[in-house]
């Protein structure tokens, strides 16, 4: 199981043990902002990609809740 750090981003993914910080491997300050800036284009891009899936279950969805009614079947609405 992975521990998550919350309060230290350098340490959020760690093993039970936590690393001491010179064994740490060290970036330059502009490596850094690369890899923060390209994890949060990966991940801008990931969840674009989620909520087109929950756009698509979604309307899947509404087919066969339509179907349904037709046929009869009430499907009760959630508030």
């Amino acid at each position: 199981m992975v521990n998550v750090n919350t309060d230290n981003l350098e340490n959020a993914l760690s093993s039970s043990e936590p690393k001491k910080q010179s064994e740490q491997p060290k970036m330059s300050k502009e490596t850094e902002i690369g890899f923060h800036q390209g994890a949060l284009n990966t991940l801008v891009a990931e969840r674009n990609e989620l909520f087109k899936m929950i756009q698509n279950v979604e309307a899947i969805m509404q087919m066969h809740i339509k179907r349904l009614e037709e046929l009869g079947v009430k499907i009760p609405k959630k508030e």
